[in-house]
C-alpha cells in the first residue's frame, strides 16, 4: 500500500430533475396539509423524477458536472452510492461509467442507504490510498420516489429525488480539500427500522408471494429520530476529535437532510450554532445518499460554503448504517 496517499477534493456537481412538486400537490391527494408537512419535516418542496427516468440518469448528470467542475474528465474509477440501483442486477456503476466515456473503468455500487456518501467517501479514499486509482468520481444518487408509496404519508411527503458528486484525487493529508478520518458504524439488529420487505432473496426463496405494500419503503419514524440523533451526535464528535478540532472550530455543519427536527437536535446537542449550520432540506427534501453531496455543492455555487472552511459531515441510514467525517473546504469551481 501506497503511504501518504490522501483524498482530496478536487471536483463537485450535483442534480435534481425539474419536476418540482410541493407541499399543496402532495395534499391534493394525500390526508395532510402544507402546514403539517412543514411542522414535522421542515420540507416545502422537493423534485420527483418523471417516468422513464432512472437512478442511473441521475447520477450521469451530476457526475458530467463534477468532472467539468474538476477540470480533468479522466478518472481510474467509478464509484456510486444508491439505494436503488437502475436493476437488480448488474450494478449501476458500470452503465454510468461507460455513459460518461470514461472507458472499462473499475466501477462498482455501494449500498448503505442515507449513509451511502460516506460509505463510499471510504471507498474512493480506500482506492486512492491502496494505490489503485489517483482520481475517483464518487457519485450519490437515489430516485426514492420509485420505492415510496405515494399513499403513505409518513415517507411520500419527505422523500425524493436527486444526486451529488465528488471527484477525488491523490494528494497529501495536510492539503485542503484532504478528507479527513472517517468514522463508520451500524448495528444490522435494527435492520428493521428502515426498509423494503420484499424483492429480495430472502422473500423470493419462499413460495409465498409478497404483499403488495412489501415492496415499498417503510420506517419507523419515532424509534429512527431516536437512534439517528444518538449516533450522529456521536460519529460527529468522534471525527472531529480524531481531525484534532473542538467543535467550537467547525465552521459548516453538513448533516445528512432527514427531517429537520433531527438536523436542530443534533445540532444543539453539539453546540453548533444555527448560522454554522447548512441546509437544503425545505427545498429538496430527503434525497437519501445524495443529500450531503447535493447540499456541499449548493451551498459551494452560493457562497455559503468557501474555501478555508472547516467542515463536519454525517450521516444516519438503514442498515442501520452512520457515519462522519471532516475535511477544510477547498477552492473549487462549480458548474
Amino acid at each position: 500500500m501506497s503511504s501518504g496517499r490522501a483524498a482530496v477534493v478536487t471536483g463537485i456537481g450535483s442534480y435534481v430533475p425539474p419536476n418540482v412538486v410541493t407541499n399543496d400537490d402532495l395534499a391534493a391527494r394525500l390526508d395532510t396539509s402544507d402546514a403539517w408537512i412543514r411542522s414535522r419535516t421542515g420540507i416545502a418542496e422537493r423534485n420527483f423524477i418523471s417516468p422513464g427516468t432512472s437512478t442511473g440518469d441521475l447520477a450521469v448528470e451530476a457526475g458530467l458536472r463534477a468532472l467539468k467542475s474538476a477540470g480533468d474528465e479522466e478518472v481510474g474509477a467509478v464509484v456510486l452510492a444508491t439505494t436503488t440501483p437502475d436493476q437488480p442486477c448488474p450494478a449501476t456503476a458500470p452503465q454510468v461509467a461507460a455513459r460518461l466515456g470514461l472507458g472499462q473503468v473499475p466501477a462498482f455500487d455501494v449500498a448503505a442507504v442515507c449513509s451511502g456518501f460516506l460509505y463510499g467517501l471510504a471507498s474512493a479514499t480506500g482506492l486512492i490510498a491502496a494505490g489503485i486509482a489517483d482520481r475517483v468520481l464518487l457519485i450519490a444518487a437515489d430516485a426514492f420516489t420509485t420505492i415510496i408509496n405515494p399513499e403513505d404519508r409518513t415517507t411520500a411527503v419527505i422523500f425524493a429525488d436527486g444526486a451529488g458528486a465528488v471527484v477525488l484525487r491523490a494528494g497529501s493529508a495536510g492539503e485542503p480539500g484532504a478528507i479527513g478520518p472517517l468514522v463508520l458504524g451500524s448495528d444490522g439488529e435494527l435492520s428493521h427500522l428502515i426498509e423494503v420487505p420484499a424483492g429480495g432473496s430472502r422473500q423470493r426463496s419462499t413460495d409465498r408471494p409478497a404483499a403488495p405494500e412489501d415492496h415499498y419503503f417503510r420506517m419507523l419514524g419515532r424509534d429512527t429520530y431516536r437512534h439517528a440523533v444518538e449516533h450522529m451526535t456521536a460519529t460527529s464528535t468522534e471525527a472531529a476529535e480524531r481531525a484534532g478540532w473542538r467543535l467550537d472550530e467547525v465552521d459548516r455543519f453538513v448533516a445528512h437532510q432527514a427531517n429537520a427536527r433531527i438536523l436542530e437536535a443534533v445540532s444543539d446537542r453539539l453546540g453548533i450554532p444555527a448560522e454554522r449550520r447548512l441546509s437544503n432540506i425545505a427545498r429538496v427534501g430527503n434525497t437519501g445518499a445524495a443529500s450531503i453531496p447535493l447540499l456541499l455543492a449548493e451551498a459551494t455555487a452560493e457562497g455559503r460554503l468557501a474555501a478555508g472552511h472547516r467542515v463536519l459531515l454525517t450521516a444516519f441510514g438503514g442498515g442501520l448504517s452512520w457515519g462522519a467525517a471532516s475535511v477544510i473546504w477547498p477552492e473549487l469551481q462549480t458548474i
